[in-house]
């Protein structure tokens, strides 16, 4: 029913085993053991791409996650409103939520389709989906420290496999090569899960994220450490040759993201220093401040300039500015300058009223003649 996966499989196993089995020869277990790790390499090699999508995914989820716990307060009485907002809101991130489980999710149909072509390795059989008779009895006469590599603990029945059919029950001589890799296995995959957990925001945490995290980081590695013993030695060493990769994948894409992330931050604020004026430097006259400038200390904007300007005009009196220019005009006919407010007299002053504040001097020189 599953031929889909199982041809695919044990083509890439049978390819690598070519391979090692020239170097170190087609029965050697050390040939099996590089073929499964390379199997590994090749399908996690494949989902590069997908798993560099997965970690800006989650990098652009953990950056707006504020706004999501915004939405689903606002919300919390409506769960159709709420989901159209938070889809809505993912939609403006281009965030895909599925996009982050895609790695996980084309990883199981690996893992389904190996631990069947190694449970399907038994004495006798003629062919195993790529594998001819010569194939399978070179697995089967290959061993690690005396155990065949898809021996288990315990061959569970249910689970298929000739080796199951022959030998079912518990096999205590396995655990000498299973139990060491089962430890291993389960010890990597909680730092994987360690590694992974590091990376998130706490602003975005959330209920389910906590569960999920103590999933990863406890439940996972416990249920390998149990159920190992279920898992032929190949299917083992798969485990472990995966949690390898995933560590060594993290690492490198987590720097690289880093570094990105860093480069946007520098250029960001670059751009913000040529915004504004060097040391030292005195804006030219016309010169537009530029938006986000702030004017240096004790220096006016252009506004600032002219409302000042224009406040000073009108706190100049309307009689005085017309006596100035009436006696400006008078002293140009006779040839003569004027000297000043002071010497404006007559008239002029009589036509404003009288509003106009007389000279200091014709006040006293009044006075004067007044007393005589």
């Amino acid at each position: 029913m599953l031929d889909f996966i199982y041809y695919p499989v044990s083509f890439i196993l049978w390819c690598w085993h070519k391979v090692f089995g020239f170097v170190f020869g087609d029965d050697n277990a050390i040939a099996w053991i590089l073929g499964i790790v390379f199997l590994t390499f090749t399908v996690r090699g494949i989902m590069f791409k997908p798993f560099v999508n997965q970690v800006r995914s989650m990098k652009k989820m953990q950056d707006f996650a504020p706004e999501l716990k915004k939405v689903q307060k606002k919300y919390a009485n409506d769960r159709q409103r709420q989901a159209q907002e938070m889809q809505k809101l993912q939609r403006e991130h281009g965030v895909n939520p599925l996009g982050s489980c895609l790695p996980l999710l084309l990883q199981i149909p690996v893992f389904i389709g190996l631990n069947h072509v190694l449970r399907m390795f038994a004495p006798g059989r003629e062919s195993n989906y790529f594998f001819d008779a010569a194939g399978v009895n070179s697995y089967v006469n290959a061993k690690i420290f005396g155990v065949n590599l898809g021996d288990a603990i315990n061959h569970v029945s249910a689970l298929g496999g000739g080796a199951a059919v022959a030998e079912p029950g518990w096999h205590w001589n396995v655990a000498v090569v299973a139990v060491p890799l089962m430890i291993v296995a389960s010890v990597a995959t909680h730092f994987t899960a360690r590694h992974s957990v590091a990376r998130q925001n706490p602003a975005s945490a959330t209920p389910q994220t906590a569960m999920m995290n103590k999933l990863t980081l406890w439940i996972f590695p416990a249920g390998v450490l149990i159920f190992g013993a279920f898992f032929p030695i190949g299917l083992l060493i798969y485990w472990l040759a995966n949690n390898g990769w995933t560590l060594m994948q993290q690492r490198l894409v987590y720097t690289k993201i880093d570094k990105e992330e860093e480069a946007k931050k520098a250029e960001a604020k670059e751009k913000r220093s040529n915004l504004g004026p060097k040391p030292g430097q005195k804006p030219q006259p016309g010169q537009k401040p530029q938006p986000g400038q702030k004017p240096k200390a004790g220096q006016k904007p252009a506004q600032q300039q002219k409302a000042g300007d224009t406040a000073a005009s009108e706190a100049t009196p309307k009689g005085q500015a017309k006596t100035e220019s009436k006696g400006s005009g008078t002293a140009a006919k006779n040839g003569k300058s004027p000297k000043g407010g002071s010497s404006v007299r007559g008239g002029a002053w009589a036509k404003n009223g009288g509003n106009q504040q007389k000279p200091v001097t014709q006040g006293k020189k009044t006075q004067g003649r007044k007393r005589r």
